[in-house]
């Protein structure tokens, strides 16, 4: 009886260690691979991607009208500044002529030849060659001009009357080719191979030459013409 005893005693005590030893099945084995936390005060990295910014070449041809008066000047300013001091010249029939402050200077498309007067506070005038010109008026008499443009910034008469050629007597100035822009007063001008536009940055306005006619820019708008004018554009009082 005794030996019995012993050896249940002795199987009891085996399956007892050998429990122990597979845990259980209740406590958690330790893991082989080491847990990676971050430093403390180690920094956070972001990756971001970086932004691309498109921007629209600048055209070569001359704005139409109705563009926004910011967008013609910096089409007018984007041209190749050409040296003033070659545009204080006119020559007629050979004969140059020096101009002093004045400027003249043609179009390359040959529709405009432009020129000013220091007489009149160095205002800018242009004779064109175009299709959309004012007849003369019936009620004026005199010398009918279709295709002088006065361009005082705050106005543009298109057509008057003029006894002599006046600034345009002593021939005309430097080509401005296509591409170059000039600077003189309150003005720049610039031409493309077709067109010339000149601003008048004093009063944030600009016409637009070539053989359709002229074309208001910036502040500019039709308004009913003053005896002697054929047609007369002018900025709305501020």
């Amino acid at each position: 009886m005794r030996t019995v005893v012993t050896v249940g005693a002795a199987v009891l005590s085996v399956a007892l260690v050998a429990a122990c030893s597979s845990g259980g099945g209740h406590e958690s084995q330790p893991s082989s691979k080491p847990r990676m936390s971050m430093p403390a005060g180690a920094p956070h990295t972001k990756t971001t991607t970086p932004t691309t910014t498109t921007t629209s070449p600048m055209p070569t041809t001359a704005p139409a009208a109705g563009t926004p008066m910011n967008r013609v000047i910096k089409w007018v300013e984007a041209g190749t500044p050409a040296e003033p001091s070659g545009f204080h010249t006119a020559t007629r029939d050979g004969q140059s002529t020096n101009l002093g402050e004045d400027i003249s200077f043609v179009a390359p498309s040959g529709t405009a030849r432009c020129a000013t007067d220091k007489n009149l506070g160095g205002q800018l005038a242009c004779l064109i060659k175009a299709d959309d010109l004012p007849s003369k008026p019936a009620d004026v008499e005199g010398q009918w001009i279709p295709g002088w443009v006065d361009f005082a910034g705050e106005t543009v008469d298109v057509g008057s009357l003029h006894g002599d050629p006046g600034r345009f007597g002593y021939g005309d100035g430097a080509e401005l080719a296509e591409g170059k822009a000039l600077a003189f007063g309150d003005y720049r001008c610039r031409a493309d191979a077709t067109s010339l536009v000149c601003v008048n940055y004093a009063h944030q306005s600009g016409v637009l030459l070539n053989s359709s006619g002229v074309e208001p820019l910036g502040c500019l708008k039709p308004v009913p013409p003053p005896v002697g004018v054929g047609r007369q554009l002018s900025c709305p009082p501020d």
